[in-house]
């Protein structure tokens, strides 16, 4: 095929994909609401309302777009297009997008003085200031986050006493706000090359975007302080997932860590009693399910992540700014072709305290997302898991406070192993650096 007569095919094929999800929203979901998920069909009534429907049609929603765009780049690698000459602008999007430009910037990039280089240059004053401002960052963005999370999915908003129930608006919002935020640092402020091509974060984007719906959506069935210890124990998914993407491999101290903090939470599930506000909050399978999730899609994309961190040497920004992309076009597909982010606004519009707090959880998430590039690049992995830690504990507590969690003694002791797991990895880490990983 000619030059012209394949860019007239990979046009025809971006149509395509354009279209799919538009064709989705106006003609096949609106038919499934008035048939499967209709109130009138006794069988199907209570469907629409449950967390396995919603994720099954948010899947779909998420299938309108990826699977046309794969299809896209398949054919496109096929047709011998982007080996073919030529310096039209069509192509060299074309040929960013899926190949990237390996062969450009990678002696610079890896040339270049790290963060944490230009840090050991300052005077001991500017780096104390600078660990200051990264630790207060990071409490206040996520203790702030972690608060409003649990208000909007564990309580009710105005006289009517009406619920939110749509985690993935939530996603949607943070997404678009980081997405946001770290463009305009790429733009203003970034100076490394970027590399890789563009596909690839679509990957970590939709893992991440499963790992946070199912972190919302689990608050509709476990208390707060269940969720962080839960999340406490990623190290035991993230080996998992490390040793299926990367091949890695770990020594026993991690595999002993990893029982101490499953040790811990089991004390911790088993003894804690349910919140005394309702029965939805308690432990059910529902919520862990929905731990399970998020633990699982959050191990593949912290070792994504990890493996383009090392190939391609992009930068953090240029990572957040990506993924965020990704993230940002698929929910707000599969919300527009549902119905949820009419519905969203709507009830923005009814409770205008609760579009404030989803400024809010959106700005704190981001700004979170900055403080943790921020801590890393500068100070370190280690440095980074202890403020975390920190911050894991704070969290507990001050939910316990404001929303009356109830922790039995017994409980108490699972929380202790479990902080006592992550220290002695840090200090593990401090005594011997190149098991960091």
């Amino acid at each position: 095929m000619t030059q012209a007569t394949n860019k007239r095919l990979c046009i025809f094929w971006l149509v395509v994909v354009a279209a799919t999800p538009a064709l989705i929203m106006v003609v096949i979901i609106p038919r499934m609401n008035e048939t499967i998920l209709s109130p009138s069909l006794s069988p199907f009534a209570g469907l629409k309302e449950f967390w396995l429907t919603h994720l099954l049609l948010n899947l779909t929603g998420y299938a309108t777009v990826v699977l046309p765009f794969y299809l896209f780049i398949y054919l496109l690698r096929r047709s011998g297009y982007l080996q073919q000459p030529g310096r039209g602008w069509f192509q060299k999007v074309t040929r960013n997008f899926v190949e990237g430009q390996t062969e450009l910037g990678l002696s610079e990039v890896q040339s270049s003085k790290s963060a944490q280089q230009e840090m050991q240059e300052q005077s001991f004053s500017h780096r104390v200031l600078c660990l200051f401002l990264a630790f207060t960052g990071l409490q206040a963005s996520y203790l702030t986050w972690g608060v409003l999370q649990e208000r909007i999915m564990t309580h009710t908003y105005g006289s009517e006493q009406e619920a939110f129930k749509d985690s993935e608006f939530l996603v949607f919002m943070n997404r678009i706000c980081a997405f946001f935020l770290s463009s305009i640092y790429c733009v203003l402020r970034e100076k490394k090359p970027h590399v890789a091509p563009y596909y690839i974060y679509s990957y970590a984007s939709f893992s991440n975007i499963l790992s946070s719906w199912f972190q919302y959506e689990a608050l509709k069935f476990v208390s707060f302080p269940t969720q962080v210890l839960a999340k406490a124990s990623k190290i035991i998914p993230t080996m998992l997932m490390g040793r299926c993407v990367q091949k890695k491999s770990y020594p026993w101290k991690d595999y002993v860590q990893a029982l101490m903090i499953t040790a811990g939470i089991g004390l911790f599930l088993l003894t804690s009693s349910n919140s005394p506000k309702s029965s939805a909050q308690s432990t059910t399978l529902s919520g862990f399910l929905c731990l399970l999730g998020y633990l699982v899609f959050d191990g593949f994309t912290t070792n994504w992540q990890d493996r383009l961190f090392t190939r391609y040497k992009m930068s953090n920004m240029q990572m957040m700014c990506g993924v965020n992309f990704f993230s940002f076009v698929l929910t707000l597909t599969s919300l527009s072709e549902l119905g949820g982010l009419q519905d969203s606004i709507a009830f923005m519009l009814r409770h205008p305290d609760f579009a404030l707090h989803v400024l809010l959880v959106s700005l704190t998430s981001a700004t979170g997302q900055l403080f943790i590039y921020f801590t890393i690049a500068r100070f370190g992995a280690v440095t980074f898991t202890i403020i975390m830690t920190i911050r894991q504990a704070a969290a507990i507590l001050l939910s316990c406070i404001l929303f009356g969690h109830e922790v039995a003694p017994v409980a108490v002791l699972g929380v202790a192993i479990v902080f006592a797991a992550i220290f002695y990895k840090v200090y593990c880490n401090l005594t011997h650096p190149c098991t960091l990983r």
